[in-house]
């Protein structure tokens, strides 16, 4: 049986290498120029061929994003930027636009190309087209109902492959082709400086009144008009396989190394008890709860099962639920003596309960009953950001295994 994929955002490096090891078969990611997510680190062509190796062998893919809407000044830099990354073994190229589809092919003749979600692709006569022109992979927008989904499977080739989101943001505009944030900021979103407006409180001034502001309430129940539900389909993975989708995208390229980690590794472990026995396969709430100890908004399923409506919305805040904190990353682990070296992330004391996770597993709990500096000085806290600590650990831990602790 042709497994699906798990494609997991990948910001920077070391999101880049979480998402591996907690368990990505692929991950995607932008270079300083062109993507759609200016704000998330994003990498230098250096770091592309140094992630690409190091994915490689995991035998992880990488696709690379290339999914700005070009203008004019855009042209010649990005042919510069094609040069510079032609020699680099990418698995795959993200790509909106025709132009930039273009000009890559003229460079990487041997590109496989993915379309990206941004060219609102919602039909199976537009998804031929975009085979016709060599597309490997179409990226679905997030627009589309299963049943949708099926009728587009049942109208390719079944060597174009089908991506879908399954879990985090939604855009209030079309597959993310918004203009608020130009409009209101001057930011341009098509272009991966979205400022997020949708995610704003809003109130309404009468022409004749300034500095009068009046709430804009649907039923009561808030200001956040424009403020979508996160995407959550991880209780219906095998509706999605059933509608023939080859590949699970997590949108989160400026999420956290804490977010990716549970979300993959919740993601990870459904798709595998999925395979392990697809017709005995039952859901795990269990998988949803320790997911959810990482920051994240209320869900939807989006348009999936049908059309949203105002419980698919979040009218009261725009904040997410954080009942965990993210207090340290394991960097080495001692065997012998038990000790693990971790890296900060957020203040801990000795007598505090925490929780500690890895990529596979069950987490343990334990109370901090030893700590010291990084020249082995005992502590009773550690306040300051990114200090290296030594932790006795009461269970054996590994590299990249974390440290939470219930708020």
């Amino acid at each position: 049986m042709k497994r699906v994929e798990l494609l997991a955002p990948a910001g920077d490096f070391e999101k880049l290498k979480i998402a591996i090891e907690y368990g990505a078969d692929a991950v995607y990611f932008g270079g300083e120029m062109f993507s759609l997510r200016a704000g998330a680190g994003n990498m230098t062509v250096a770091q592309i061929y140094e992630a690409v190796r190091y994915a490689h062998e995991r035998n992880v893919r990488c696709h690379l994003a290339l999914n700005v809407y070009a203008h004019n000044e855009d042209i010649l830099p990005l042919q510069e930027y094609l040069k510079a990354i032609r020699e680099i073994p990418l698995d795959a190229y993200i790509v909106s636009d025709p132009a930039v589809m273009q000009l890559l092919r003229e460079e990487i003749p041997e590109a496989e190309i993915h379309l990206s979600t941004q060219a609102n692709m919602t039909n199976y006569v537009t998804a031929n087209y975009w085979r016709n022109q060599g597309v490997k992979r179409l990226v679905l927008a997030r627009e589309l109902t299963l049943d949708e989904i099926r009728q587009i499977r049942e109208n390719l080739p079944a060597d174009t492959e089908l991506e879908s989101f399954v879990h985090g943001a939604m855009c209030i505009s079309y597959s993310g082709r918004c203009l608020l944030s130009n409009f209101m900021t001057g930011r341009d979103a098509n272009r991966g400086a979205c400022a997020h407006p949708c995610r704003y409180k809003y109130r309404l001034e009468e022409e004749k009144r300034p500095g009068e502001y009046w709430p804009v309430d649907e039923d009561d129940r808030g200001t956040y008009i424009f403020n979508s539900k996160d995407l959550c389909m991880l209780e219906h993975l095998p509706e999605l396989i059933g509608a023939g989708i080859d590949s699970f995208k997590i949108e989160g390229r400026m999420k956290s190394i804490f977010y990716i980690a549970h979300v993959i590794k919740a993601y990870r472990t459904a798709i595998d008890a999925y395979y392990q026995d697809p017709e005995g396969y039952v859901y795990d709430p269990d998988w949803a709860r320790e997911m959810c100890k990482a920051s994240h908004r209320e869900f939807t399923t989006g348009f999936y099962f049908r059309k949203p409506t105002g419980e698919d919305q979040e009218y009261l805040t725009s904040d997410y639920v954080r009942e965990y904190s993210f207090v340290g990353l394991v960097k080495d682990y001692d065997t012998a003596s038990g000790i693990a070296t971790v890296e900060q992330r957020n203040k801990m004391d000795l007598g505090d309960t925490i929780e500690v996770f890895g990529p596979k597993g069950r987490y343990f709990t334990q109370k901090l009953e030893y700590m010291t500096d990084e020249e082995g000085e005992p502590i009773c806290s550690a306040p300051h950001p990114q200090q290296i600590l030594k932790i006795k650990m009461a269970q054996p831990v590994a590299e990249m295994f974390m440290l939470r602790k219930e708020k």
